[in-house]
């Protein structure tokens, strides 16, 4: 009897967990679908890894996302976000940086948040570094789900703006972000 009992119940909480992963991920590809609003006044890029003082993948693809909305909203300023890890040689904010002033984006459009080691902290120092309101957020479609819940949290009405996330790491950032949002729902950040 307490065998059967067991795996009930075992049974269950898998069936209720594949439901959960099954609904977040119809979540995190609806809002990695949305189109921003033209002309909003921020642009915010968050932050990813930097081997070295090269742009990851995943960095690369929020980078030029996010070229392509300011090169289509000249009135549009952009927060680059992301401190140094120990592994990086430059912030990932100036990987940022640096790649759009090659690409021409001027350097008076460009605002730098590079003290955030995560997700929270990238919108919390912006928001509070320039009482931003109003913003789209790029990042990877894997990740803008929580980003805009994030934001929400903060104040800062938030529109999505997805790069797409590189093949190769797929299935270990999407693993880490379910991890991130149950983080999420518990503590809040």
């Amino acid at each position: 009897m307490k065998k059967k009992l067991f795996i009930s119940c075992i049974s269950i909480f898998l069936l209720f967990s594949l439901a959960w992963v099954l609904f977040t991920y119809k979540q995190i590809k609806n809002v990695a679908t949305e189109k921003p609003p033209k002309n909003v006044p921020y642009l915010i890029i968050l932050g990813a890894k930097v081997n070295g003082k090269v742009m990851s993948k995943a960095l690369y693809e929020r980078a030029i996302t996010g070229l392509h909305y300011l090169k289509e909203n000249e009135g549009t300023k952009v927060i680059v976000t992301g401190g140094q890890g120990p592994d990086e040689e430059i912030p990932e904010a100036e990987a940022l940086r640096s790649y759009l002033l090659e690409q021409g984006i001027s350097n008076e459009r460009i605002i730098i948040e590079d003290k955030s080691v995560n997700t929270f902290e990238n919108l919390q120092n912006a928001k509070e570094f320039l009482e931003i309101k109003k913003a789209v957020i790029v990042s990877n479609d894997f990740h803008l789900y929580r980003s805009l819940q994030l934001a929400k949290s903060l104040g800062i009405e938030a529109y999505p703006l997805a790069g797409k996330t590189p093949k190769i790491v797929k299935t270990k950032l999407y693993l880490r972000e379910y991890l991130a949002i149950i983080k999420m729902k518990i503590i809040g950040k």
